[in-house]
């Protein structure tokens, strides 16, 4: 359907509006305009209503519980999905209650640029929306993110396997990983409200075993990582965890060549940067892309630089 409503050059951070009593609204994707700037996508939410200063149109997706957020520049989703996030910080009263969000998707896509970038607004953004805050007192962070980087395989594990070598070469893949400690932490997060959780030391290889403190002042958790949403043995699991399923969707050209660029960067030869491509990562990204049917929000990729 299409709703025509006046418009106006305000860029209110609010787009949608809280309306009291029963009222349940199908998730469905708005688009709309603003003169001479960018067009932009956001989504209704039960319990919220399309503001009326705004010209909207409004049509279903092809699957009718999913999202889309597409937009022309990085920081615009950035913006908007942390405006999503901001309502669940602000009105969160229970000290052990979390809303934790899986954000997956291929090697490349960016998936820790905008967890963090996220977080980072949602932490900026909340004292204006918590109406107890006291403005004189430095707030605390509301939001926190968990790398799935952390639970990879000790690179010792890797050599005990029955072939080391494929091990180390393979390494990315869903089974150099360990879903079981993952689950492991999200369930403890999920029930005693704060956790601590490993982190992982590019330079030495490894996990850096409970470097990552969740507190119980934190309300939005971001795990990201490439198979949150697998549907497959202990990842399921995982998967059931998250109360939103992100998914970064890319083509699996560009994020090959962002990785190829990663990889080169951290001075790998080109040859052997390639081969890993071939060999190692688009395999995974191929069966990451897979999982994105399990998503409640799309979200398409944009040039960081754009």
């Amino acid at each position: 359907m299409e709703v025509s409503l006046s418009l106006t050059t305000s860029r209110e951070p609010l787009l949608l509006k809280k309306v009291n009593g029963p009222h349940k609204w199908k998730p469905c994707l708005l688009s709309f305009s603003l003169p001479d700037r960018f067009s932009q996508s956001l989504f209704c939410q039960p319990g919220y209503r399309i503001r009326e200063d705004i010209s909207l149109k409004v049509s279903s997706s092809q699957k009718g519980d999913v999202r889309v957020v597409d937009f022309s520049h990085i920081d615009e989703i950035h913006d908007t999905l942390a405006g999503r996030l901001l309502p669940t910080a602000a009105i969160t009263s229970n000290p052990n209650l979390k809303h934790i969000i899986g954000l997956a998707g291929p090697p490349g896509a960016g998936k820790s640029t905008l967890a963090f970038e996220v977080a980072k607004r949602v932490n900026k953004l909340w004292p204006e929306k918590a109406p107890s805050f006291d403005s004189q007192v430095n707030s605390p962070d509301v939001a926190a993110v968990i790398p799935m980087d952390g639970f990879h395989l000790y690179r010792s594990e890797l050599d005990a396997m029955e072939n080391p070598k494929e091990a180390h070469e393979r390494r990315g893949a869903p089974w150099t990983f360990n879903p079981v400690k993952l689950l492991s932490c999200l369930e403890n997060l999920r029930n005693q409200g704060s956790v601590y959780a490993p982190s992982f030391d590019h330079g030495v290889g490894d996990p850096v075993e409970d470097d990552i403190f969740v507190s119980l002042q934190h309300k939005v958790v971001i795990v990201e990582g490439n198979y949150l949403l697998l549907e497959d043995g202990v990842w399921k699991e995982v998967s059931s965890i998250f109360d939103e399923k992100w998914f970064i969707d890319i083509d699996i050209d560009k994020a090959m060549q962002r990785v190829l660029r990663r990889h080169i960067s951290t001075g790998k030869p080109q040859d052997v940067a390639k081969w890993r491509i071939e060999n190692n990562d688009r395999p995974n990204a191929e069966l990451i892309m897979k999982s994105k049917k399990s998503a409640d929000i799309i979200i398409k990729s944009v040039d960081f630089s754009r």
